[in-house]
């Protein structure tokens, strides 16, 4: 290489981008030119400052970079996957929807066949303004009971009765109303009646007074 184009390397050289071999031979250059020596020295600042900038900078993609077979086979295995996946799950919702549709009628003979349903008896007395119902479920040995009350004529402590249809009566739960009580009791109850024995269930006081009586027929 001529000696001028030797000379026009010197902000190349300041600046690393030369090759090994370039490098080289502008170093023997740089013994024999003071004015090159120089030139290096005087790039020195602005070197190191374009070294800190690349330090600070996150590495770029050149703009007219184009991805390798490798890339592309690896997007296109993922693209595979995720479609598979999706494809899967359109396919579980499918075969669910046809499972409920297929067991829906199932359900519904079932549950025809199944236990009877809870007998719900309400009532509000015009005399004492208390409301209470009663939701009876039949059982092994007789009643399952749950009991809401509804009473502002306190203070007193309350019984539910339940009066069978051969006269006979079990005091099956008790509570205590304070004074003017607006809010709801419930208690849950049970008797050795079976739904069809009971005749009517009544809301006593401990001292026998009728606060409200519910039929469940």
């Amino acid at each position: 290489m001529r000696s001028l184009e030797r000379h026009r390397d010197v902000g190349a050289y300041a600046l690393g981008v030369l090759d090994e071999a370039e490098s080289f031979r502008f170093e023997d250059h740089l013994m024999e030119c003071p004015q090159c020596a120089a030139q290096v020295t005087e790039f020195g600042p602005a070197a190191r400052q374009l070294m800190l900038y690349r330090r600070a900078t996150p590495r770029f993609v050149h703009p007219m970079a184009q991805p390798g077979p490798r890339l592309l086979d690896r997007l296109l295995g993922e693209l595979t996957v995720r479609h598979r996946a999706r494809r899967r799950r359109l396919l579980y919702g499918l075969a669910a929807s046809v499972v409920l549709a297929v067991a829906a009628p199932a359900l519904t003979a079932f549950a025809g066949h199944g236990e009877p349903a809870s007998r719900v008896t309400a009532a509000t007395d015009p005399g004492t303004g208390v409301w209470a119902r009663v939701t009876t479920e039949d059982g092994d040995s007789g009643s399952l009971m749950r009991l809401e009350v509804k009473d502002a004529s306190g203070p007193h402590s309350c019984r539910l009765v339940v009066v069978g249809r051969d006269g006979s009566e079990q005091v099956v739960g008790g509570w205590s109303v304070g004074t003017r009580d607006t809010g709801t009791t419930m208690t849950m109850a049970g008797s050795t009646m079976h739904p069809d024995q009971i005749a009517h269930y009544d809301v006593r006081t401990t001292d026998g007074q009728r606060l409200v009586s519910l039929d469940p027929s």
